[in-house]
């Protein structure tokens, strides 16, 4: 075999390294969720808003369903940036190293977070206004394409085998401290007296995004690149083009593990954003009070995450992201059933039993990724599998759930998108396990059991 196939499917980390000493590890870990959390907490600022306020500011000359709509179509242009955030920091990330790309990500997001905060609006500068949203959004996208693979490989490739999955859930628990910072910060906001929140109050978030930069930036610049990434440097085993390599090697992985994101997209939006909106405009609920019910399904997920996480390690990864998958296809009508009901008790039952079908997929979707990709490669497999993910499953998700509305005229039709969704996940993640594995057992027949064989974790 040449070295690039007898590196093929090595798991997910190197073998524990003595060298990485648990306050190493700790602070990877701190790093990792730091720099995440300031990425997604700039990232949903901008769902928030755009749910709240931005359609009227960039978009008024539509009534407020159409320009709600173009205001989540800034969601979607987002995602648009990510693949070519995956190819780029994935290049270079697979070349010189996870950290750099991990800092220059955490400046990109953060300057183009704070920008927004600035921007005039329609009634200020005409169509030039919600044109400057977009293209700051692509940037913001781009930004997070790159954050998210370096930031799990950070972890996982520095975690023992037996500790793998509960510390590669880390950088996913940003994710919704992310979310919680910025409903938290929106809380008070939207209930500022007058028009005060339209007028300035729905910058605040964007703005106070540089301070949270600054702490990501003075904990991520005192980490140390991956042993593992180390290892494969000095054996001079780098990918010339790692864009070019993983489309060779690994086609198969990229799309099973892009259509696997399929239910986290789905479901999240259900959660976090397109609530938000049928809270309001649609069951009746109030801003502060739907506002109120994403914060409490953030912080459940801070603690279910990590949960995920350990019993990945203990049952395997495959298993616990295809029963949160079918969690989330049971859940679906049911949940909107209650939801519809206007019952503000009720929605907090729906959305709550929701999050623990959303906490057993994304909390194991790093590891999930990083198994299925080589050392050599990897950085740019998992965040281009990501980018097409997104793409593919949420980058469209808050406009077609409105969409199904309108045309159906009921949440029967959301809820049954949810369970194709997560239909999809579940063919996917079947396949891209079995072509983990037979990968892994061919590897292994032909190098040594501990450089190549999958761990009990992360093998099932």
């Amino acid at each position: 075999m040449t070295s690039a196939s007898t590196a093929a499917h090595e798991p997910a980390a190197a073998p524990d390294n003595p060298t990485t000493s648990s306050s190493q590890i700790r602070t990877i870990v701190a790093s990792s969720v730091v720099g995440t959390t300031v990425e997604w907490f700039d990232f949903f600022a901008y769902s928030t808003a755009a749910a709240l306020i931005l359609n009227a500011l960039f978009f008024p000359d539509y009534d407020p369903l159409v320009g709600t709509i173009l205001a989540f179509g800034g969601i979607a242009v987002g995602y648009f940036g990510r693949p070519l955030g995956s190819i780029v920091f994935g290049h270079f990330g697979d070349r010189i190293g996870r950290k750099r790309m991990l800092v220059l990500s955490l400046v990109v997001m953060g300057v183009a977070t704070f920008l927004i905060g600035l921007l005039p609006t329609y009634t200020a500068i005409g169509v030039a206004a919600p044109i400057l949203l977009m293209v700051l959004r692509f940037v913001q996208g781009f930004a997070l394409g790159g954050e998210w693979g370096g930031a799990v490989l950070l972890v996982v490739e520095h975690a023992e085998p037996r500790r793998r999955a509960f510390l590669g859930s880390f950088p996913q628990v940003g994710l919704a401290l992310g979310l919680t910072l910025s409903t938290l910060v929106f809380l008070p906001l939207v209930a500022l007296p007058g028009d005060a929140f339209a007028t300035w109050g729905w910058r605040v978030p964007f703005l106070i995004s540089a301070v949270l930069v600054l702490v990501g930036l003075f904990i991520r610049l005192k980490i140390t690149e991956t042993p593992e990434f180390e290892r494969m440097r000095e054996a001079g085993r780098a990918a010339r083009v790692p864009l070019w390599e993983t489309l060779r090697t690994h086609p198969a992985q990229v799309i099973l593990a892009a259509l696997s994101f399929a239910v986290i997209g789905a479901v999240f939006y259900m959660l976090f954003t397109f609530s938000l909106t049928y809270g309001t405009q649609f069951v009746g609920h109030t801003q502060p009070e739907m506002l109120t019910i994403a914060t409490v399904c953030s912080v459940l997920a801070l603690v279910g995450l990590p949960v995920a996480g350990r019993l990945a390690d203990r049952f395997g990864v495959t298993r616990v992201f295809a029963t949160g998958t079918v969690v989330s296809i049971v859940l679906a009508f049911p949940a909107f059933l209650l939801i519809d009901t206007g019952s503000l008790a009720a929605a907090y039952v729906a959305y709550i039993a929701t999050t623990v079908g959303f906490c057993a997929t994304y909390g194991t979707l790093g590891v999930l990724y990083a198994q299925a990709f080589d050392v050599r490669i990897r950085y740019t497999g998992m965040s281009l599998a990501l980018g097409i993910g997104t793409i593919a499953g949420s980058a469209f998700v808050p406009i077609i759930y409105l969409e199904l509305l309108d045309v159906f005229g009921g949440s029967w039709a959301v809820a049954l998108y949810m369970v194709a969704a997560g239909l999809v996940t579940l063919v996917s993640v079947t396949l891209l396990h079995r072509i983990t594995r037979r990968a892994a057992a061919r590897d292994a027949a032909t190098s040594t059991p501990s450089a190549s064989a999958p761990t009990e974790g992360t093998a099932r």
